[in-house]
This record gives structure tokens, C-alpha cells and sequence, in this order.
């Protein structure tokens, strides 16, 4: 009976996505082939309308999650190829008077080895080798043994511990990692007491908000990073450090709260815990080179500006490093999450394309961009990419809005001074992203968390909902008061 049933919903779920994909084949026809005079933006071209289509593309095969998000980057990027660029079918092309700006088909290739993506890479490799070597779990062990046997402490600890490991490492594998040293922890604790939700809430709650601390802490940041230090684009030059200066003291004003809010919500009935974190350092060369590297890499992605050296840069020593000396091998380098590579990838060429065929420019041009309230704008932009990150990937939801966003606050100018610039809007939207942990959908840290069977949705509403609200509101202030000082 169970097997019927499953096979039903199986076949329910499978003929719902092949609507959503039907749905979202055809609305991408329409708007490919409606009149340009439709859209009412003077000098629009037919190049930018396929780009217009090929972002309603995007949002809805995003939001539907009719085919995996990673596989819809990859299909932003073959559109993009074959219909837009000046290796499109001949056909497809035109002249450039009659048709418009074609994107260069390098360009869009050049999206998957862009220099924030080497970035990401860096850090997906320096992850593998510190859980090859055993050095995720002695730094575990040393990080957490200042914080004692006091159960409240022990919730602090994991709480800062998996906060500061996100920052550098994958929230994800972060996640999994705190999780499985919880494991032992929770044999010591009632079986009905609520200290178990809130040790196993701090760990998503941790890995979320940990991800703001640096550009390579999750996607979203990427994205925001990648924008504001674009040559081509807004050129900000802003360094990794100078990232960390701002985000890492807000991380840590956030785990503060988060705490003293799981501590109010699922109060331990046991004071104290036993704490025996399984595992040990492989103690070879190996290891001294991971932890030399390790440790390397950190200090220039912090201090590099100081060197002349960037962060995308610094990305490749631990890659050249690892890979030189056989630390990581052929067979480790499955372990990268590709996917998330993708998803990256993907987003900046949607963002490539709206700029490369001059969409961006005509869009500024065509909407009264300068009559609106900055105020409004961050708010609205702030709530929307928040709501949104609760039900889709925030990777997707970051795709979709930055490049709106930097399209919006260039045709600001000077009015978005009041509320510190475009980095407060387009590094509000990583904030807003990361703040979105109110479901087990939201991110893979919360599905994780809810797949121990140790909380239900409800508690993680609560927690997540209250932390994600109170980490909007102060992250946007921050940012509005270190903006209008010109620290970003």
C-alpha cells in the first residue's frame, strides 16, 4: 500500500514539474516573440528582448524548481551562446543596426572561470583538504574546550564555532560536520528536554549567518563581490579584508542574539554537558602543510590589499599548493560542489547579458529610477529577496535580483548617499539571502537539521524566523552607517 501511495505522489510530483516547465517554455516564447513596441522602453532591440525573455526564463524555471537550479544556469548560458552571442546560429544574428549588440561568445564561456569563481573554488578546496588532514576536528576541538561543561556556554560555542568555520567552508558542510559532533552530546540530555532543539537550531542558525562574515561565506556574497569590484562596472575595489572589517563584527552581534534568543525559546532542563568530540588530526606532513596553508591563505585574503594582491588571486595558492604537493588528488576534486559552480556562474552571465547588449542602459534610460526612495527601495528589495530566499535557493534568488538592482541604483546616482551607497543595496541583498532560514527548504543547513528528526518545522519558524527579522534590521543599519562613512 505504502509503495502505491509513494508511486502516486511521485507521479503527481513529476506531472506538476512538467507543467511548470511547459508553463515557463511557453511564457519565454511569448515574450521572445511579442512586438517590441509592447514593452514601451525606447530603443529597445531585439538582442535585448531575447535577454528580457531569457530572464523570464530564469525566474521561472528558479522559483518552479521544475529542473535543478544548477541545470538552469547551464541553460541561461547555452541560450545565451546560441541565440545572443556572435557565435549564434547565422540566422539569429542579423545586422547589429537591425538586431542590436551581440554578446562575445568568449565573454559568456568566461563566466564559469570568472576570478570569483576561482575564489569559490579556493575556498571548496581549502574545505576538502582541512577534512582530509582531520583539521576541521582539532580546530573544533580547540575552539570549543574554552567554552566548559555549562550547557548555555557549550550552545555559545557551537553557536561561534560553526559561525566562524561558514565563514571559509561551505555553510552546508559546516553544517553536517557540527552536527555529527553533536551526536555524542545528545545522548547525555533528556529525551523530552528542549536543550536538544536548541543545540541542534544553532548549528543552521550558526552556518546562516557565519556566511555573511566574507565574500566567499556563500554564493550571495559572491554575487554582491563580484558587482561592486567589477573594472567594467561600478569598480569599487573593495578587499576581502574590508569585507570582513564590516560583515565579521555583525556575524558576531548576530550569533550574540541568536543565542540569547534559542536560549529563551528551548531553555536547557540539564545545566551541565559532557562534551567528546570524536575524531583526531592525521599528524603528518601533510597536515602541517594544509594547516600552513591554511593559514596563509586566510592572512592574504585579509591583508592582500595591503600587498597589492587580490583575493581572487590568493584563491589559487591553496589550489597550486594542495595539487602540487598531492594533498588533493584528481579523485577529491569530485567532492567540489559543482553545482553551486554553476549556479554562480550562471548568474553572472545573466548579469553579463543584461549589460553586454545594452538592456541595463536602456532600462535606466526608459524608468524614472531617480524619483524613487532610496529608503523604499532597500526595504522592498530587502523583504523580497528575504521572503523569496525562504521558499528557493538564495543563490537563485541573489541571481535574479542583483543584476535589477545594480540596473536601479545606476540610475540613482547620488540619491542612494543617504542610505550609503550601492554596496548597502546590493550587499543588503546577501544579508537578506542569509537571513532567510525560516524553513527546512530555505537552505541546506536547515534540511540537514530537520532531517535529524530532533526538531519540527515549528521550532525552526520560531527561531528562524525571529533571528532572520532581527538580522535584516540590524545588518541594514550597519551597512547604512558604515556606507555614509565611506568604510565600503
Amino acid at each position: 500500500m505504502q509503495e502505491t501511495v509513494k508511486k502516486v505522489l511521485t507521479g503527481d510530483f513529476h506531472k506538476k514539474k512538467a507543467f511548470w516547465f511547459l508553463l515557463t517554455a511557453l511564457l519565454t516564447l511569448i515574450v521572445w516573440n511579442l512586438p517590441i513596441a509592447v514593452f514601451g522602453i525606447e530603443g529597445l532591440t531585439v538582442v535585448q528582448q531575447r535577454v528580457i525573455a531569457i530572464f523570464v526564463m530564469a525566474v521561472m524555471l528558479w522559483l518552479t524548481e521544475s529542473i535543478p537550479a544548477w541545470a538552469t544556469s547551464v541553460t541561461i548560458i547555452f541560450v545565451l551562446l546560441f541565440c545572443v552571442s556572435n557565435s549564434s546560429f547565422k540566422f539569429m544574428q542579423g545586422s547589429e543596426g537591425e538586431y542590436g549588440q551581440l554578446l562575445d561568445s568568449v565573454g559568456i564561456m568566461a563566466c564559469f572561470a570568472d576570478p570569483t569563481i576561482i575564489l569559490f573554488l579556493g575556498g571548496f578546496i581549502l574545505a576538502i583538504a582541512a577534512t582530509k588532514s582531520g583539521l576541521d576536528v582539532w580546530m573544533a576541538k580547540t575552539l570549543i574546550r574554552p567554552f566548559g561543561k555549562k550547557s548555555e556556554n557549550v550552545l555559545l560555542g557551537f553557536l561561534l564555532i560553526t559561525g566562524v568555520f561558514s565563514m571559509f567552508i561551505s555553510n552546508t558542510a559546516t553544517a553536517a560536520m557540527m552536527l555529527t559532533f553533536l551526536t555524542p552530546v545528545f545522548k547525555s540530555l533528556p529525551a523530552n528536554g528542549k536543550g536538544r532543539i536548541a543545540l541542534t537550531m544553532a548549528i543552521p542558525i550558526g552556518a546562516n549567518l557565519g556566511g555573511m562574515g566574507t565574500p566567499i561565506g556563500t554564493p550571495p556574497n559572491a554575487f554582491a563581490y563580484k558587482v561592486l569590484n567589477d573594472p567594467a562596472g561600478l569598480n569599487m575595489n573593495i578587499g576581502f579584508g574590508q569585507w570582513m572589517m564590516v560583515m565579521a563584527p555583525l556575524v558576531i552581534i548576530l550569533l550574540a542574539i541568536a543565542w540569547l534568543l534559542l536560549r529563551r525559546f528551548f531553555p536547557f532542563s540539564q545545566k551541565t554537558i559532557e562534551l567528546e568530540i570524536a575524531g583526531d588530526m592525521h599528524r603528518n606532513w601533510r597536515t602541517v602543510v594544509v594547516g600552513i596553508t591554511f593559514a596563509a591563505t586566510i592572512l592574504l585574503w585579509i591583508f592582500g590589499k595591503q600587498f597589492g594582491v587580490n583575493a581572487n588571486t590568493v584563491a589559487m595558492l591553496p589550489i597550486a599548493v594542495f595539487a602540487f604537493t598531492g594533498v588533493i588528488t584528481a579523485k577529491d576534486l569530485q567532492d567540489i560542489d559543482w553545482g553551486v559552480i554553476w549556479m554562480v556562474a550562471g548568474g553572472f552571465a545573466l548579469g553579463m547579458a543584461m549589460n553586454g547588449t545594452g538592456l541595463a542602459k536602456v532600462a535606466i534610460e526608459s524608468i524614472p529610477f531617480g524619483d524613487w526612495s532610496p529608503i523604499v527601495i532597500l526595504i522592498i528589495s530587502g523583504l523580497v529577496c528575504f521572503f523569496l530566499s525562504n521558499f528557493i535557493s538564495n543563490t537563485a534568488t541573489a541571481a535574479l535580483m542583483i543584476p535589477i538592482l545594480t540596473v536601479v541604483c545606476e540610475g540613482m546616482g547620488d540619491k542612494l548617499n543617504i542610505i550609503g551607497g550601492t554596496p548597502t543595496v546590493l550587499i543588503g541583498i546577501a544579508v537578506a539571502a542569509s537571513a532567510a532560514m525560516s524553513l527546512p527548504i530555505s537552505t541546506p543547513p536547515n534540511a540537514i537539521a530537520y532531517s535529524t528528526g530532533l526538531i519540527q518545522q515549528k521550532d525552526m519558524v520560531k527561531a528562524g524566523l525571529a533571528t532572520g527579522l532581527i538580522s535584516l534590521l540590524i545588518g541594514f543599519s550597519l551597512l547604512i552607517i558604515v556606507g555614509k562613512a565611506g568604510i565600503l
